[in-house]
């Protein structure tokens, strides 16, 4: 038995060894790949103490994977988790450019769009947050996770003129090749982390609207100052470039108001840093769902979320990397069903608009448990 097993091990191993190469030569061809920096690039960014070996690095020494690769290939592709897709599309509210008025500058809304794509309309600026923006996913789209509605809120076509982008990441739920091709020429500057502005600048987006920033920068624009701040996570599109671009969360002001976007990562004391020195803030967008046992440290469970929240000093929490893709081992809703209820046990406002519902600071928040639906949820 024990001789049965040590073979069918090595040929499972073999047989994800030639896969790992047919995917590592197709996306070698792929522009949604992106590009790397430059190695003068790369040279320059040794003066934020942010690269080892080449690589970036988190604050806080992170593992990205516990236990062994053989075992997450396994959870991948034989185990089985009850309700991890919804049963049907999602309710959302339909968008377009039409209906997004020009708010006063003294305004804040904030509309999500599934995910963590959200458009944050804050001092007289549109700013659009992490814009995946299509049905599907990367290059490799029958492997890749699928959408749970396949007619969005809002397509990027229909997006007015944008006054910024900023990006946490390069992964592919988050930096969407589709979605910038068609929104580049409407976008005014794009604030991506250091690394990130290869990919744009092999996709067409002009130099002179890339502003790659690390931990600390701040770039201020009239009536808004946007900040990068730290998060904990990791980077890459391929097999090869891993933690060759970097990451961040961002912080959002105006002289009456203040925003903060975690981007994804775990948790750690960075977020009462990010309180101290920039909140308290109206509102928190937090990564909430896509959390797994496999990767503690570089995302967080919603309690976690709940608590960085906190300790942001986020008046009220609006929960987002959920509710369009299952990319872990949990059910699509039961992100949210604990972040409210752990939230609740910590007095702390929720906001749960549908998807392209408006949060408008000032204004009742949506907290409708809209997931709960019938028709929602697996029969079990």
């Amino acid at each position: 038995m024990v001789s049965f097993l040590k073979k069918l091990t090595l040929r499972i191993t073999g047989l994800l060894v030639l896969l790992v190469l047919a995917v590592s030569t197709f996306l070698s061809c792929s522009p949604q790949l992106g590009s790397a920096p430059t190695a003068a690039q790369r040279q320059s960014y040794h003066r934020t103490g942010h690269l080892e070996d080449g690589k970036f690095v988190n604050a806080q020494p992170t593992t990205v994977m516990a236990g062994s690769t053989f075992s997450a290939f396994r959870r991948m592709f034989f185990e089985h988790t009850p309700n991890q897709n919804p049963a049907a599309p999602l309710p959302m509210q339909r968008l377009d450019s039409l209906t997004i008025t020009q708010l006063p500058a003294d305004q804040v809304r904030v509309t999500w769009f599934g995910h963590s794509a959200s458009l944050v309309e804050i001092g007289g600026k549109k700013v659009l947050l992490d814009p995946m923006l299509s049905v599907k996913m990367g290059p490799l789209a029958l492997v890749t996770p699928k959408r749970y509605n396949q007619e969005l809120a809002i397509y990027p076509e229909q997006l007015p003129a944008i006054d910024a982008v900023l990006i946490s990441h390069d992964h592919y739920d988050h930096l969407d090749y589709q979605t910038v091709l068609k929104i580049k020429d409407k976008v005014g500057q794009f604030y991506v982390p250091l690394g990130v502005g290869a990919h744009l600048r092999a996709w067409g987006v002009a130099e002179s609207r890339i502003h790659e920033m690390t931990w600390g920068d701040s770039v201020n624009l009239p009536g808004l100052t946007i900040v990068s701040t730290p998060t904990q996570h990791f980077s890459g599109r391929g097999l090869t470039n891993r933690n060759s671009t970097f990451w961040s969360s961002w912080v959002l002001k105006t002289s009456q108001h203040r925003l903060f976007y975690s981007g994804d990562g775990g948790y750690g004391p960075h977020f009462k840093d990010i309180g101290q020195q920039y909140g308290p803030f109206d509102l928190a967008l937090m990564e909430c769902g896509q959390y797994d046992r496999a990767w503690p440290q570089i995302h967080m469970q919603p309690e976690q979320s709940v608590q960085a929240a906190l300790d942001v000093r986020a008046r009220v929490m609006q929960p987002v990397h959920w509710g369009a893709f299952t990319e872990a081992h949990h059910a699509w809703n039961e992100s949210v069903e604990r972040a409210t209820a752990a939230a609740a046990r910590q007095h702390l406002p929720v906001a749960t608009p549908l998807l392209g519902q408006p949060v408008v600071l000032g204004a009742p928040l949506p907290q409708q448990v809209w997931w709960r639906a019938p028709g929602l949820s697996e029969v079990q």
